[in-house]
């Protein structure tokens, strides 16, 4: 994302947090009403950096995650599944992962990353499974037997999710 087009949005009810992300083209940047012209321009800044050194990541990581879903699937799937894409999100704050059978495509929350990869390794394969069989039902949960840590890597993050809830904003 290079010189990307900027939009500041001001807020009179927002009085210390900025918030930043993409809408198609553009960076928003969302920003307390009484911030002055330094103020904005020094968040700015530092939000759009943040925005586009976050994608750079996630092109590479897009391409790795996907060369892992295929190993994945070839390891427990016998290749059924075949995902279209597969990326990592940072839309999904209640999901770890999830499935579009209809398009083959595949998301991951990007709060996964920094995790243990056999947790990762779970998620991806458990999307992955829904290629194959889109409820979770007895079909679906057979899919997953040969992933030997499938039950470690749920209680982790059962864990995970007890002890993070809440949304990240940048104090300003």
């Amino acid at each position: 994302m290079d010189d990307p087009i900027v939009e500041v949005r001001r807020s009179s009810r927002r009085v210390r947090t900025v918030t930043a992300y993409r809408e198609g083209d553009r960076v928003v940047v969302l920003i307390p009403g009484g911030f002055t012209a330094a103020q904005e321009a020094d968040w700015v800044r530092k939000m759009v950096s943040r925005i586009t050194r976050k994608a750079s990541r996630r092109t590479t990581g897009d391409l790795e995650l996907a060369a892992r879903a295929e190993e994945l699937s070839a390891r427990h799937l016998r290749s059924l599944a075949r995902p279209i894409s597969v990326a990592w999100t940072d839309r999904q704050n209640t999901r770890w992962g999830s499935c579009t059978p209809a398009d083959r495509s595949i998301r991951l929350s990007s709060r996964l990353q920094g995790m243990p990869s056999w947790v990762i390794d779970y998620v991806l394969l458990h999307e992955l499974a829904h290629l194959i069989e889109p409820s979770h039902g007895p079909a679906f949960w057979s899919l997953l037997e040969s992933y030997p840590r499938t039950e470690r890597a749920r209680g982790y993050l059962e864990g995970f999710q007890a002890g993070h809830e809440g949304i990240e904003e940048f104090d300003a």
